[in-house]
């Protein structure tokens, strides 16, 4: 077998392998700086990635040493088998040295001597016999645990070349030899020893072929004990014609003749008639005997195995279920290995009987061990489906609670919302008894996988007030439909709990308002606006122009509602429709500067709107008497009268937190300056 090359291969592998492990120690420093450098997620795939890497790499060491270490076992097995092959072909040279020399010895003396040392070459031919079975036994051991193809024809070559050797050397010279010794020991006149030798030929293989030698055990050892049977009886064939030549030599001998040797010959050869005779019968009986050995051989060797098969082909398929049909068969077919093995053992040669309890050990001892892991797997399947039933059951069980709360909560959903601050009692109470619930749905949910990213809120739940608990179970994905409706059911159930408990809130909230603005005071809500304006260190026209985004000078009521609700100043939009209403003063919708501070500070009346009409209606009067004069006199209008009453009346009118400033440069010709800008009008 060509072995020696693959652990060298295998040594190259470990060798790649181990260089591998270099480059991926490299690897794991540049995925080290890599991760200081890179997010949080990114660093985990890096990591996740050099892990798998050095996995793999270790796996692929294991599986090398494995190999290395059986294609080590076989290299050591492949050289004992042509180990013992020169060992026993030597053996056929000693054959050839005692085959030389027969032809032309006729004297007995010289035969006899001969025979002598053929006997005591059987004898060392009989003492290699272990070593070559030992070797056809390695021979086969080693085909049976080829993988390769190309390695199942040099292993059959080999030993149907050993097998060859083997049984030229027990078949052709030796008995040939032993066949021609006693023919020429007959022949030379030696009747008595030639029957002498004949008599122990037949008296040796009469106890081998006796009814009480047991032939039955594996089928490796009755096939040798058939060769040898052959071979047997190829030689008896050969000895069948020495007898009939010996008869008819003694019958010549002694025909006529009455003396007490020929009487003596007479009876040797009935004797050797009568045991020739029995030696056939034994023959022929141990050979029946050995073809239904080597048949129930056979049948045990394909019990054994296929059951072993089947054994492990149910035990792929323990993990989908267990059959108990299959489950009997194979018992079953265990009881008949059983009962065929004892039989077996019953006429097993010695040197059988421990392979044939083996196979019968491990054919039990496999079923034992596939039988208690298909119990261990029924009893598991057993627990899962009374879990399952359980959980079955307590699952409709909350969907009937369910079912029940739902129309519960839609019959209070047709009343009208309660006008009393008792009227949550009865919700509240159905919100402890849903969260006593949360356990239960929890329990039954437990099996169900987490989702990789839960959901967004559904928009039904944002509009839920601030500190409301969220909805429950929400990353969870169903494996059955029954469990999805469940969740399904539960959140719903949930949701429609939380918007009822909203809108009671809501309407609680608006009757508190209510309430609260029967006794509504301006004057206190504006001391506590102004508080708050001082705690947030501001100022009122901070204020004012952070509601006015455009910066035109006014803001809207609503914008006005909207900014304060906003901030976090304690009021309610029933307050702030009043509060607006009163800062509106002229009505228009809309809240300038000058009303925003006149309603915060009405003492200043930052206006001054009737002073400036006063001083309007005086100016005109007056004015007019300094034209009139200065017309009579000639004087200038300019010199005397710097911006005319009507445009002072219009300045008067802006709202702007600062007003405009007017100046008279010329006739009919005015500077108006607005903050950093300035015109001409």
């Amino acid at each position: 077998v060509p072995a020696a090359p693959r652990p060298a291969l295998a040594r190259a592998l470990v060798k790649e392998a181990n260089a591998h492990g270099e480059k991926l120690g490299a690897l794991e420093a540049v995925a080290a700086r890599l991760k200081d450098f890179s997010r949080k997620q990114d660093g985990a795939v890096i990591q996740n990635l050099v892990l798998a890497a050095r996995e793999r790499l270790g796996k692929v060491l294991q599986r090398a040493a494995e190999r290395g270490a059986v294609l080590e076992e076989a290299r050591k097995r492949s050289k004992q088998v042509p180990g013992h092959s020169p060992g026993l072909g030597r053996g056929s040279a000693p054959c050839s040295a005692l085959d030389t020399g027969l032809e032309g010895q006729d004297k007995g003396e010289c035969i006899k001597c001969q025979l002598a040392e053929h006997k005591a070459f059987q004898k060392v031919l009989r003492a290699k016999r272990p070593v070559y079975e030992a070797t056809l036994r390695s021979g086969r051991a080693l085909r049976e645990g080829a993988r390769l193809p190309q390695d199942l024809q040099p292993l059959e070559e080999l030993l149907g070349e050993l097998k060859e050797r083997w049984d030229a050397l027990c078949t052709c010279p030796v008995p040939g030899r032993q066949h021609k010794l006693e023919e020429s020991l007959l022949f030379s006149g030696k009747f008595t020893d030639a029957l002498q030798a004949l008599m122990d030929w037949l008296y040796r293989a009469e106890p081998q072929l006796s009814e009480d030698v047991p032939v039955g055990g594996d089928r490796d050892l009755v096939g040798d004990l058939v060769d040898k049977h052959k071979v047997f009886q190829k030689e008896l064939g050969k000895r069948a014609s020495c007898i009939k030549t010996l008869k008819r030599s003694v019958r010549d001998l002694t025909r006529g003749s009455s003396s007490v040797d020929s009487q003596w010959l007479q009876r040797q050869v009935e004797e050797l008639s009568t045991r020739w005779d029995l030696v056939c019968k034994l023959s022929l009986s141990k050979q029946a005997r050995l073809e239904a050995a080597l048949r129930q051989a056979e049948e045990f060797h394909t019990l054994v195995h296929s059951f072993l098969g089947r054994l492990t082909e149910s035990e792929k398929t323990l993990k989908y279920g267990v059959f108990p049909e299959e489950e009997a068969c194979q018992q079953l077919e265990l009881e008949c290995i059983t009962s065929l093995g004892e039989e077996i053992l019953t006429t097993c040669h010695p040197d059988s009987i421990i392979t044939i309890k083996s196979w019968v050990t491990v054919a039990k001892s496999r079923f034992q061990e596939v039988l208690s892991w298909a119990q261990q797997q029924g009893e598991r399947l057993r627990a899962q489906a009374a879990a399952l039933a359980a959980e079955r059951e307590e699952t409709e069980q909350l969907l009937d609670w369910i079912t029940a709360a739902e129309e519960a909560l839609g019959l209070r959903d047709q009343e009208p919302l309660p006008e009393e601050a008792d009227a949550s009692a009865p919700l509240q109470v159905f919100m402890e008894e849903l969260n006593r619930k949360q356990p239960d749905v929890e329990k039954v949910t437990k099996s169900c996988k987490r989702k990789l990213a839960v959901d967004l809120v559904p928009p039904a739940t944002r509009r839920l007030a601030q500190g409301t608990a969220a909805v429950p179970l929400g990353g969870l994905e169903p494996q059955t439909p029954l469990m999805a409706q469940l969740l399904h059911r539960w959140q719903q159930l949930w949701l429609l709990a939380l918007d009822r408990q909203y809108r009671l809130e809501m309407a609680l909230q608006h009757l508190r308002e209510l309430e609260e603005f029967a006794h509504f005071d301006f004057g206190v809500w504006r001391k506590r606006y102004m508080q708050w304006i001082s705690q947030m260190k501001s100022r009122v026209l901070d204020i004012f122009r952070g509601i006015d985004r455009d910066q035109d000078g006014r803001i809207s009521q609503r914008e006005f509602i909207e900014s304060v609700l906003a901030s976090k100043f304690p009021t309610n939009i029933l307050e702030m429709n009043a509060v607006a209403t009163i800062f509106d003063m002229n009505g228009d919708g809309f809240i300038d500067y000058y009303e925003f501070v006149s309603a915060l500070h009405p003492n200043r009346d930052p206006l001054r709107r009737s002073a400036d009409a006063d001083q309007i209606q005086d100016e005109v009067w007056g004015r007019a008497a300094v034209w009139g004069a200065a017309g009579r006199m000639g004087v200038p209008l300019g010199a005397e009268l710097s911006v005319p009453p009507q445009v002072n009346r219009q300045v008067a009118q802006c709202n702007c937190a600062k007003r405009f400033q007017v100046e008279q440069i010329s006739a009919n010709r005015y500077r108006v300056s607005a903050g950093p800008g300035s015109g001409l009008l």
